[in-house]
Order: structure tokens, then C-alpha cells, then sequence
């Protein structure tokens, strides 16, 4: 069931500069209800900021785009990253990253939203191959077999979760 009043869209660099501290809240969160996101929990505010001021520079850069979802009121509920620099030979592709819900909206439709969004931003950027990776079993799995991704494989204990306990990771692809 979608929410029609999320809004999803792409932000500039001075926007993305303006949306750190919302764009932490969304983290901390994520990662308190045990998304395996790259980081441990606790996670401490600042390292969450530091972050975001970096995905922030990468999108002044141009190597990054980075897509909000806001509710009525205008808060940030969720974000995904695509990663657009890539090497010499793979211009054609990007890299789908920090696909996150805060968890008062989940079950709304709002990543579902957020990625049709970055397949478009990603058209817009000229990629035709997208790829992402997320933790083997969780709820992000048939949220990407919905919107169309395909499996590649998994790798056990690829990662950790935020607890510390090993987590297996599943590849995945999409041809625009």
C-alpha cells in the first residue's frame, strides 16, 4: 500500500548539504532496528553526520546522486544513493547504495517508490546496469524482486550486523 502524500525526489548539492541531519536521523534509526548497512550499532551521531557530509561532497562532485523520500510534513522517511563514477570501462553502470526507511514509514510503499526513482534518475544518467547488494533474507529482498532485479548469488558471512553477528550478502542486478 503506497502513501501518496511521499514525495521522492533528487536533490542538488546544496540541498543534500541542507538534509545531513535529517539524512543521520534516517541512519541511526535503520541501523537501531538492525539494518546492516555498514555500520555498528550504537552509532554515534557524528559518524552518521560525517557520512552524509560525504555522500554530500560526492554529489557536489557529480559522482553520486542521492534521492529523498519526504512525508506531508516534509521530513526525510527514506533515501537511496546511486553511485555514478565508475571506472573507464564500465560507464554504463551505476551502483545502487544506502537504500534506507525510517522505520515510522515503513510498509508504505516508500522503497518502492525510491527505487523506481533512482531507475529513472539512472536512465536520466545515461546507465543501463545497475547493481546493489543487500543482507541474505531480509525484508530488501523481494522489495528488489519486485521492481524487477535479478539475483546473482550470495556470500556468506559477508558482513556484520549491527549486534556483531555474521550476515550473508545477495548480489543483484537490473538492465534498464
Amino acid at each position: 500500500m503506497t502513501d501518496e502524500a511521499i514525495r521522492v525526489r533528487r536533490v542538488s548539492a546544496r540541498e543534500a548539504a541542507q538534509c545531513i541531519e535529517a539524512l543521520a536521523d534516517v541512519l541511526i534509526d535503520c541501523v537501531a532496528g538492525g539494518a546492516s548497512v555498514s555500520f555498528m550499532w550504537p552509532l554515534p551521531r557524528d559518524k552518521a553526520v560525517a557520512f552524509w557530509q560525504k555522500v554530500a561532497e560526492g554529489v557536489e562532485e557529480g559522482e553520486r546522486a542521492l534521492l529523498v523520500a519526504q512525508d506531508a510534513d516534509g521530513r526525510i522517511a527514506g533515501t537511496v544513493q546511486l553511485v555514478l563514477a565508475q571506472p573507464d570501462n564500465q560507464p554504463h553502470r551505476a551502483d545502487v547504495a544506502k537504500m534506507l526507511v525510517h522505520r515510522r514509514a515503513r510498509r508504505r510503499g516508500v522503497a518502492h517508490r525510491l527505487m523506481a526513482a533512482a531507475d529513472d534518475v539512472a536512465r536520466d544518467e545515461g546507465k543501463t546496469v545497475l547493481v546493489l547488494d543487500t543482507v541474505t533474507g531480509g525484508d530488501a529482498e523481494r522489495v528488489y524482486e519486485r521492481a524487477g532485479w535479478q539475483r546473482v548469488g550470495n556470500v556468506p558471512d559477508y558482513a556484520l550486523m549491527p549486534d556483531g553477528s555474521f550476515c550473508g550478502t545477495t548480489f543483484y542486478f537490473k538492465h534498464l
